[in-house]
């Protein structure tokens, strides 16, 4: 029983890499990330459908607004065992969001929004020292939220919509052929062998609902709230290996199957206090709330069993997290409005089950903004950086195959977003 547990710890390694969904996804409008989405209670237009769809009622006139954010993400990896420093490899994604919102009168609005509520893009080179963990990590989420919001009064209005999500990973590492041959056949197994590659693709759909409060606590304060339930996800997918000719061997072992397992994303609660300082200037404080605690383990039950196992069942642990931020705005003039916030967020994954796939930690994020009105058009440009605090991995993932990439893990992203509204 034993060799079968070594065993799928050498095939599957953290199946629960696909919890790594849990890693959202907050650049949902320039204006918004230009004040630390610091958005809840006043409005940065039509992305507020993202951060409180009860503000709709406060964006006049039909508008639609496109936006993306250029994210680069600098990684890197300084090993316990042997002291040297491995980058990872860093590339570029493109989040982004679109948004149409329409006013039908002074009590009813309705919008649609499109976005990327959950993500994860990691890569590490294939010869790096936790390739036996991950190498390439990608999960992509895209969300229908259609939405209707209500003035109930002059100082209340509510919002409800739906979400419609797809997701969709892609998630790669290594098998370390050799120390599965000596498993397979001991004590020498068959010599050193070039090590064999996995990839477990697959998708599915899922359906939650989210809420939203807006009051005008006075003439100069405002408060926002927002609730997004969790969606469970079916995922189904193919578990597919790349084996060398010098491990042909392996083949019997390692073979190409079929998959399910149930994904929970986390519910999202997120609140704010705007004070309206001046005509000219706006502050905001605010929180958020993420329920990560939700799934403390994954299932991937699998079509063709292997040596006899037809599912496995990885730990996850995490916790639920929390995040708060202030932000500002500052209208120059009719033309140029100012903004900056600051965002502090700690991180759900504790130490235990801490893996290079989801290199998480406490991070803070510094941002500054801009926009710019024209006529029926506006501009909005932001930039942010987003440093999160150094962790060491220390614990057992990884162990069963000589290579647990023990280590300390560095991490700083930087954001440049922009977004282009227009006002019918």
């Amino acid at each position: 029983m034993k060799k079968v547990y070594l065993l799928l710890i050498l095939l599957f390694g953290n199946v629960g890499d696909l919890q790594a969904s849990g890693f959202g996804v907050f650049t949902q409008g320039a204006a918004g990330l230009g004040q630390g989405n610091a958005v809840v209670a006043h409005s940065p237009g039509p992305s507020s459908l993202y951060f409180n769809p009860a503000l709709l009622t406060e964006v006049p006139g039909t508008r639609v607004e496109a936006g993306t954010t250029l994210v680069y993400a600098d990684r890197d990896f300084t090993s316990d065992l042997t002291g040297n420093r491995e980058p990872g490899d860093d590339a570029l994604q493109f989040p982004s969001t679109f948004y149409a919102t329409h006013q039908f009168d002074d009590r009813w609005s309705a919008g649609l929004g499109l976005f990327f509520p959950f993500g994860l893009a990691t890569e590490w080179d294939e010869s790096w020292e936790g390739r036996y963990i991950a190498t390439r990590s990608d999960l992509f989420t895209f969300n229908i939220n259609p939405v209707l919001a209500c003035r109930l009064s002059d100082r209340v209005s509510i919002a409800a919509g739906l979400d419609v999500l797809y997701l969709d990973a892609e998630l790669e590492r290594q098998i370390n052929s050799t120390g599965l041959g000596i498993i397979l056949n001991p004590p020498g197994g068959f010599g050193p062998l070039t090590d064999a590659g996995q990839q477990f693709s697959g998708d599915g759909w899922g359906v939650g609902y989210n809420i939203g409060l807006f009051v005008r606590v006075s003439d100069r304060v405002n408060f926002g709230a927002t609730f997004r339930s969790h969606i469970d996800v079916d995922v189904d997918g193919n578990l597919n290996f790349s084996i060398p000719p010098d491990a042909a061997m392996l083949a019997s072992v390692l073979t190409d199957t079929s998959g399910h397992a149930d994904v929970r994303l986390p519910r999202q609660a997120t609140f704010g206090l705007a004070w309206e300082a001046s005509g000219q200037l706006t502050l905001e404080v605010g929180g958020r709330w993420e329920d990560w605690s939700s799934t403390d383990e994954l299932r991937v039950d699998l079509d063709q069993p292997v040596l006899g196992q037809s599912s496995d069942v990885m730990p996850r642990d995490w916790d639920d997290t929390w995040a708060f931020n202030i932000g500002g705005e500052y209208q120059l003039n009719d033309t140029v409005a100012l903004r900056a916030g600051y965002l502090y967020s700690d991180n759900p994954v504790p130490a235990s089950t801490f893996d290079p796939s989801v290199p998480d930690a406490d991070a803070q994020l510094l941002t500054l903004g801009a926009g710019f009105s024209l006529d029926r058009w506006t501009l909005d440009l932001a930039y942010g950086f987003e440093h999160h605090r150094s962790r060491n991995k220390n614990n057992a993932v990884g162990a069963s195959t000589g290579f647990a990439a023990n280590g300390k893990y560095s991490t700083d992203l930087h954001l440049v977003a922009a977004s282009l509204a227009y006002q019918f």
